[in-house]
């Protein structure tokens, strides 16, 4: 396969003083790195940080013109900081990570292939083994489990911030979570468009610094009110109560990635 893959990665980032230089410099020498990846950014919008990321994001950026910096100037939680890095992104594939190095830019190394054999327009990728607390991993499962009932689907990892997505569909897509539930957000809206998420399997690391931004019980109440809401929303636009407010992409393959398909072969 001689077609290489245009990346974005997009990222939210809230102090993350302690790890994000490094995060950011594995990012830099994967995608430098790879001959499976040819034009590639890294955006990062910091969200309101008050430990110094955006100084070290500052300096990181003036030695590196690849990497975009998109600023708020107050905390906005993590489903803004994310829409707002997917929002800057200018590449065909959009790989959203964390700034905290929970989930290695390695795992592309599962998907790049599948890209370019043209297999799907949205990736994600499925913890192995989920490094998080027990109560972190029970309420994932649980929120898991109910989403997929609610939207008819049987994805393992069903809220895993690890995602690759054609550029255009991701940035299409209206996200409204304003905290932590961005990731089961994307999962829900591009099941809604009628695209099947392909799982691929990928490594997941304990946390390597940083703030999560919410106490566990109130991010847990917060998950269960909104992934009643996405089936809600899911079940009214079944129904035509509700109409679609994001364009309906081109459910084939765009020509660019079938292109490239056909190349490899």
């Amino acid at each position: 396969m001689s077609t290489a893959v245009n990346i974005s990665v997009a990222a939210p980032a809230y102090n993350e003083a302690e790890t994000i230089a490094a995060v950011v410099g594995e990012w830099q020498d994967y995608l430098d790195g790879n001959p499976a990846v040819g034009d590639w950014e890294i955006v990062v919008c910091d969200d309101g940080s008050g430990d110094g990321t955006g100084e070290i994001l500052a300096a990181l950026r003036a030695r590196c013109p690849r990497l975009v910096v998109v600023t708020f100037d107050r905390n906005r939680g993590a489903g803004a900081a994310i829409a707002a890095a997917i929002a800057h992104t200018r590449l065909d594939w959009v790989v959203l990570l964390d700034s905290d190095g929970q989930f290695p830019i390695a795992n592309l190394d599962r998907v790049l292939p599948r890209v370019r054999a043209g297999e799907a327009l949205a990736f994600s990728g499925a913890r192995i083994r989920k490094a998080d607390g027990l109560a972190y991993r029970w309420g994932s499962a649980a929120s898991g489990a109910v989403s997929n009932l609610l939207h008819g689907t049987r994805y393992r990892d069903f809220n895993s911030i690890f995602k690759v997505v054609y550029g255009p569909l991701f940035r299409a897509l209206p996200l409204e979570s304003g905290g932590m539930n961005c990731s089961t957000e994307i999962t829900a809206r591009v099941a809604e468009l009628g695209h099947e998420w392909v799982e691929v399997p990928i490594e997941h690391r304990e946390r390597g610094g940083g703030s999560r931004g919410w106490r566990y019980w109130r991010g847990a109440r917060d998950r269960a009110l909104f992934v009643a809401y996405l089936g809600l929303r899911h079940w009214l636009l079944r129904r035509g109560v509700l109409r679609r407010t994001a364009p309906q992409p081109d459910e084939r393959v765009p020509e660019a990635v079938a292109a490239a398909a056909e190349e490899a072969r």
